[in-house]
């Protein structure tokens, strides 16, 4: 809609807010209506209006095959659509139109905000399937009926709460409709029964809702006083969760004022029991999920610590370094399950762990802070089996790196750690200004530990692609992983 808007149309930004409010709860209107809605925009030019949405019910039969999002109707092909844009008044055809050999009712609703009529609603209602109406029809469409004349009038959509999430009541999970007084002069059958979850025994027309509600649902399981009695009797659009034991529903309130004055409500109901219950398992589920990555944590921690209580009393420099490079390996695993276990994700931000990486491999090598390391860029969100796997590969690089790169001491130098995203690749390049590799290094003829895991990782884990060549004019070494990454 925001594009078509921009592309043909005058409506300012309060305008377009106000279309997307009414949008966001039109779904009610069309269910109540038994009918199609389609929101047609003026042309800036006035020469006719513009298809920006669409809803069908479903409560009943659509009136249109296809979709008319995006098509021009021009001034004078529907002069439904003229007179209630000019005349800012809800209008009806006489005659029923025939679209594909199906009869169908077409009304014109003025979309007004303010003194302005900004665009037209086409509510188009397919006769084929109307019958004799119940009394839940006949209640639908008066409710219907008001809330068009709100629109008409410029006071509905109300700012404030909207309808458009993913646990709001819909029409058909239970609707009630209560006087200016909060008493309910009709209940759906469905709303009857969410209300019998509760323990509610009898019909509800008559009763407050407010009352009735208190007496079901213990005060620990309902908001506070002034919420329940506003809510539940209409006097506010808005909607509240409440419970009694084992049923949890949510309640939405949309007051009614078709003439200025609050005349009622629409109630709508919606049992959300297994919702909650899913919720919570998977509440627990992340807590049980997160509270593993802290005891895999703790333990390659454990185990970090006793391979360097071992170093420590090994004399053969070869086997103490093996054993150092091990605990590199280890911490790295552990700080990748460390940030897993502070968040309730599938996916981690990698910056933060990748920062660690280059502060961890620096204070234990012997090179000190004479070897910087900087990153470049961003690896953004990963997953948690691939940031394990990518954790150890910058691990090893930046080791290699540290040791290979700058062996003299005293050795100043800068390593390079650069990452991007582009086309469903993340690309992380890791540039040293050190010693290089030597003359006719061949990566694929490579025994070096720390290459081969490495290739392994990048090649077989992340199914991705490891190149190293030598750069720069006194030396310095280039290593690029490219990897997948959405």
């Amino acid at each position: 809609m925001t594009e078509l808007v921009r592309a043909h149309t005058a409506l300012d930004d309060d305008d377009v807010a106000w279309l997307h409010l009414l949008l966001a709860d039109w779904q009610i209107i069309a269910d109540l209506s038994f009918a199609d809605l389609v929101l047609w925009l003026p042309d800036r030019e006035g020469k006719g209006f513009w298809a920006a949405a669409q809803m069908r019910p479903t409560t009943g039969p659509t009136a249109y095959v296809d979709d008319v999002v995006g098509t021009f109707v021009p001034q004078g092909r529907r002069h439904l659509l003229d007179r209630a844009f000019a005349e800012g008044q809800l209008l009806r055809e006489g005659d029923p139109e025939w679209r594909d050999d199906v009869p169908v009712r077409a009304e014109g609703v003025p979309v007004r905000r303010g003194d302005r009529v900004i665009a037209v609603i086409g509510r188009n209602t397919n006769l084929l399937g109307v019958r004799t109406p119940s009394r839940l029809e006949l209640s639908y469409l008066q409710t219907a009926a008001e809330l068009t004349k709100m629109i008409a009038a410029g006071h509905f959509p109300i700012p404030g709460q909207r309808g458009d999430h993913t646990d709001s009541p819909r029409v058909g999970d239970g609707f009630v409709r209560v006087d200016a007084a909060g008493r309910v002069v009709y209940a759906s059958p469905n709303a009857l029964s969410v209300y019998r979850r509760l323990g509610h025994r009898g019909d509800l027309e008559g009763t407050v809702l407010a009352d009735a509600t208190r007496t079901l649902v213990p005060p620990r399981r309902r908001p506070d006083e002034e919420t329940l009695s506003a809510v539940l009797s209409g006097r506010v659009a808005r909607d509240t969760e409440i419970g009694g034991e084992g049923t949890a529903l949510i309640v939405r309130a949309i007051p009614l004022r078709p003439e200025g004055e609050h005349s009622g409500a629409l109630i709508l109901v919606r049992d959300v029991t297994d919702l909650r219950r899913r919720d919570r398992e998977l509440v627990t589920k992340d807590t049980t999920i997160r509270e593993i990555h802290h005891r895999v944590k703790n333990n390659l921690q454990t185990v970090a610590a006793l391979l360097r209580l071992q170093a420590r009393r090994i004399e053969e420099p070869a086997a103490k370094a093996a054993l150092e490079e091990a605990v590199r390996r280890v911490g790295s695993i552990a700080i990748v399950h460390e940030t897993l276990s502070q968040t309730a994700e599938g996916t981690v931000v990698f910056d933060e762990i990748a920062d660690r990486l280059c502060a961890m491999v620096t204070e234990v090598s012997a090179v000190g802070d004479r070897v910087r390391v900087r990153r470049s860029g961003s690896f953004g969100e990963v997953t948690s089996d691939q940031a394990t796997a990518l954790a150890m590969v910058l691990t090893e690089v930046l080791q290699n790196a540290v040791e290979h790169g700058y062996p003299e001491a005293g050795a100043d130098g800068e390593i390079l750690v650069d990452c991007r995203r582009s086309l469903g690749r993340l690309t992380c390049t890791v540039t040293d200004d050190g010693a290089g590799v030597p003359e006719g290094f061949d990566l694929d003829t490579s025994t070096h530990l720390g290459l081969s895991i490495v290739r392994t990782l990048v090649e077989s884990e992340l199914g991705g692609q490891l190149a190293l060549d030598r750069v720069g004019a006194r030396g310095g070494t280039r290593v690029r992983v490219d990897v997948p990454g959405e």
